[in-house]
């Protein structure tokens, strides 16, 4: 890119969607780096931190199911700001209260309204970055949001490191506060004022099931993103218990391997996007990506009796071949008229974060009678299967003309 693209590429609107991406990956990840430390401090044993691991996730993902419809339908009816105020303040009051819990009942809801209000940021932030700059260049903006906003799991790392996990989660809602802040010099969608006027019925999602054409992009739209929560859900959540049933050498921490895998996905990100662009095609970019996460997939499960530097690295890998979300969500965004457009590209990839309740599920309930490695592969052979199939009947969006209404 030359500076100019630089130039318009990082306009104030992608800066502080970038910054408020990482925030919100701060906090939806922070969970899965103090899950251990927070659930034993509240007393429970290690199969009570392995099972209510699982419940306390599925509430954040739940909430964001429910956050996800919400702000989707906010978002085009009221426009893509509000949504970028209205979540960020809730998310980050969820957090402030988390640091005070005294049950794993009070942390699980608190997690459900914190995972309502993460459901917001992306969707919204994606929207107004895809109907701002020019066509040729909203694959960058996107990339760049998801390459810096992804780097908030480093940070949810190093703090819950060197901070108390209450702590952390009390830096995670200052954090949010002082964005908050940023958020006023950034303006509307001129895409969006341009149609607000018109008796154009918006923010209809339940159209996205009553009309076939819709019903079908979407739920194309949404599979085509589940290989990736499989992954870190799954795969990179559970790292600790995965590390025991292959034998790996040295101790795993979670915070860790999802540290690792998020670096991993930062760089993919950036790879996937600058590959889009170069090939001026979303659809064979992202299909290069999902072939190579499937080979990273199967290497993690050849890791028996491996050193955990070995293990780490496998992850950082997991993370780069997964690094498609901006892909996902830019091709998500391409697909819809601007009067549903945020309903989509919130609903979407919150429906796919989401879907690590029944993919956990089904995990866990495997795991009983197949093992940890057997459970987890089965999941992920199908997950995977039901993504290929959707992504080869995607169509390619690369070219597409935001400016337009879907009937």
């Amino acid at each position: 890119m030359n500076m100019s693209v630089v130039k318009q590429v990082l306009a104030l609107p992608v800066i502080v969607i970038a910054m408020g991406y990482f925030v919100d990956i701060y906090d939806l990840i922070l969970f899965g780096v103090v899950r251990v430390d927070s659930l034993s401090e509240l007393g429970l044993d290690k199969d009570g931190v392995t099972l209510w691991g699982s419940i306390i996730l599925n509430a954040q993902m739940a909430g964001m199911l429910i956050g996800g419809i919400l702000w989707g339908v906010l978002g085009d009816k009221r426009g893509r700001l509000s949504v970028l105020f209205a979540s960020i303040i809730l998310y980050s009051v969820a957090n402030l209260l988390n640091a005070f819990v005294t049950n794993v009942e009070q942390y699980a809801l608190l997690r459900f309204i914190a995972g309502i209000g993460l459901a917001g940021e992306l969707g919204a932030g994606v929207t107004l970055v895809a109907e701002i700059l020019p066509k040729e260049l909203r694959g960058y903006g996107v990339m760049s949001i998801a390459a810096f906003g992804v780097l908030g799991v480093v940070a949810a790392n190093i703090v819950a490191q060197e901070f108390a996990w209450r702590n952390a989660y009390i830096f995670g809602g200052v954090l949010g506060f002082l964005l908050l802040v940023l958020r006023f010099r950034v303006r509307e969608s001129a895409m969006f004022e341009h149609h607000s006027g018109s008796d154009v019925k918006r923010g209809q999602f339940f159209a996205l099931f009553a009309h076939k054409k819709l019903f079908n992009k979407y739920i194309k739209a949404i599979v085509i993103g589940m290989p990736l929560w499989y992954v870190v859900g799954i795969l990179v959540m559970f790292s600790p218990e995965f590390a025991k049933a292959l034998a790996i050498e040295g101790e795993v921490k979670a915070g860790q391997a999802l540290m690792y895998t998020y670096i991993g996905l930062s760089i993919g990100d950036l790879a996937s996007g600058y590959l889009s662009q170069m090939m001026r095609s979303r659809k064979r970019a992202y299909t290069i990506f999902m072939a190579l996460s499937v080979a990273s997939v199967l290497y993690y499960f050849t890791l028996s009796g491996a050193s955990a530097q070995s293990f780490y690295i496998a992850v950082f890998m997991l993370g780069v071949f997964c690094g498609y979300w901006a892909l996902f969500i830019t091709m998500a965004a391409e697909q819809f008229g601007t009067n549903i457009r945020a309903t989509v590209a919130t609903t979407v990839p919150n429906f796919v974060r989401g879907s690590v309740v029944p993919i956990t599920s089904g995990f866990m309930v495997l795991k009983e009678s197949m093992g940890v490695l057997g459970s987890a592969a089965t999941v992920g052979a199908v997950v995977f299967t039901i993504a290929l199939v959707a992504l080869y009947f995607t169509r390619e969006t690369f070219y597409e003309d935001l400016d337009y209404i879907e009937a």
